[in-house]
């Protein structure tokens, strides 16, 4: 999940958060090792949310692995760097 910092407007934060949910979704087919992708966008506004949260399926750890060091994966790591002010994960075996 993902907190974006804050925007002068709500379209300046609505368009970033389309940049990103469109970069993270463009994975899918990139990245042979990911095997689902979706994308979650919050409507509530408070302060205290997250606005963005990522589900990725993988059929092992060794797969998450190899993801996260992707070159793609790591440049829209860099795009969600730059609004992104926290960040929480959680990586678990189904």
């Amino acid at each position: 999940m993902f907190k974006l910092k804050k925007y002068d407007s709500e379209s300046e934060k609505q368009n970033v958060i389309s940049s990103i949910e469109d970069a993270l979704l463009s994975l899918s087919g990139k990245i042979n090792e990911l095997k689902h992708i979706e994308i979650g966008v919050n409507y509530e506004l408070a302060s205290k949310s997250y606005d963005i949260c990522l589900i990725s399926h993988f059929e092992t750890v060794e797969q998450l692995d190899a993801y996260r060091i992707h070159p793609e994966h790591l440049k829209v790591g860099e795009l969600i760097g730059q609004h992104a002010v926290e960040r929480a994960a959680v990586d678990f075996e189904f």
